[in-house]
């Protein structure tokens, strides 16, 4: 593969980025890291979602907390 192949979109970057800082948040709120990001995983296109609509991932952890 080509190094042009491997390097990441920057909306790609951007939104990993976006939920490492909301994982941090759910960590914050004493959810146990793995945790987090298993349910950032199952929960990614509502994130990517999110993301898009210009949420903050402050807006976004607390979204996702309320829904629990």
């Amino acid at each position: 593969m080509s190094r042009k192949q491997q390097e990441l979109d920057p909306d790609e970057v951007a939104l990993i980025e976006w939920c490492t800082v909301v994982e941090e948040l759910f960590v914050a709120a004493g959810v146990p890291r793995e945790e987090a990001q298993d349910y950032i995983g199952d929960e990614a296109d509502w994130f990517t979602d999110m993301f898009y609509d210009g949420l903050s991932p402050e807006e976004a952890a607390k979204a996702a907390l309320k829904d629990d």
